[in-house]
């Protein structure tokens, strides 16, 4: 790892108002970027420097800050609000919030409440002039194929991975599971009357913070959520929204929030029952492609990002404890589908 350029980001701290540097305070958590708490002589911020590499090409700080300055002018106070950007260095300042990341025990009704409020507010301005400029999400999918080939075509890159026990894993547990889900995802939306081609019309998509969930949230010591990290947020299908809210392991959300959270979050759109039909018919993808999520660092790119992002003692721990979880995760997908 390397330390951002120190010229570049006293301009922009500079730019928003709050002098010159006087101390950059690495942040933990953050595993594709890198992140700082800014000491400067008019307060405090949090730069966040972002990784960019060729085979890779989402404009991650453009995404996010695009989103966050859009949600801001909404009145949307659950983000953070965003002060500067230079995109020629990849480096953005956003405002800093006292809190800390929460944890399995401070996901309560109030917290998830919490959440369903900042999709609902997001949502609720989507029709503004500005939401349009806003980009797709990252893996935007409008069909349900769509939403099947994108996740065919992560086990299809994991299969070709070159560390031995990963791919051992991938060709004789993941692949085979993939198959079964995929079919059965099939049959039972031709069951439910869902078309696998048919697209959402654009009234239909929602504004999704995407990777959404609380393992991207600052919880402040008055309970109040600020939600973090929106570089790979836009457009997207609500089902995919309510999907990964339900799948992101850092910060698991209990399954009994999941049929008040869909039913929330669906009301705000043009047909409800569509909308929790198609959550409930892609969960089971969807628990299927945050294994995958796991391995990413068995991927040339996701080892690049994590390389940029983590020190070299932290990595291959990383990746064996990856390769654990993702093990783990599978089996519990498919106690749960039992």
């Amino acid at each position: 790892m390397s330390t951002p350029n120190l010229a570049a980001v006293n301009r922009l701290t500079e730019d928003a108002g709050f002098g010159p540097v006087d101390e950059l305070i690495p942040l933990a958590g953050g595993a594709n970027n890198r992140v700082y708490r800014v000491v400067a002589g008019c307060g405090d911020a949090v730069l966040k420097c972002y990784f960019r590499h060729p085979d890779d090409p989402r404009d991650r700080l453009g995404a996010e800050f695009a989103f966050t300055r859009f949600a801001w002018a909404a009145g949307v106070r659950d983000v953070t609000e965003p002060l500067a950007c230079d995109p020629a260095n990849a480096i953005a300042l956003y405002a800093f919030v006292n809190g800390a990341r929460p944890t399995a025990s401070d996901v309560t009704e109030d917290l998830v409440g919490q959440a369903t409020e900042f999709v609902r507010e997001l949502n609720a301005a989507r029709w503004r002039p500005r939401a349009a400029r806003l980009p797709l999400a990252s893996e935007a999918c409008f069909s349900i194929a769509e939403h099947l080939g994108t996740v065919a075509r992560r086990v299809e890159r994991l299969a070709q991975a070159k560390d031995p026990a990963a791919s051992e894993f991938v060709r004789q547990e993941l692949v085979p599971a993939w198959q079964e889900v995929h079919a059965a995802c099939e049959r039972d939306a031709r069951k439910c009357g869902l078309p696998l081609e048919r697209a959402l019309g654009e009234g239909s998509r929602c504004l999704s913070p995407s990777d959404f969930g609380f393992h991207n949230v600052v919880l402040q010591p008055s309970g109040r959520a600020r939600f973090i990290d929106f570089e790979y947020a836009g457009w997207d299908d609500p089902a995919k929204l309510i999907c990964d809210f339900f799948c992101q392991p850092a910060v698991p959300v209990p399954a009994r929030h999941f049929e008040s959270f869909t039913a929330a979050v669906a009301t705000g759109f043009p047909e409800p029952d569509a909308v929790a039909a198609r959550a409930r018919l892609l969960l089971p993808v969807y628990r299927l492609k945050w294994v995958c999520i796991r391995l990413n660092e068995f991927l040339p790119v996701g080892t690049r990002r994590r390389e940029f992002a983590l020190p070299p003692a932290k990595l291959e721990y990383r990746r064996r404890r990856q390769l654990a979880d993702a093990r783990a995760a599978l089996q519990h997908a498919e106690r749960v589908a039992a």
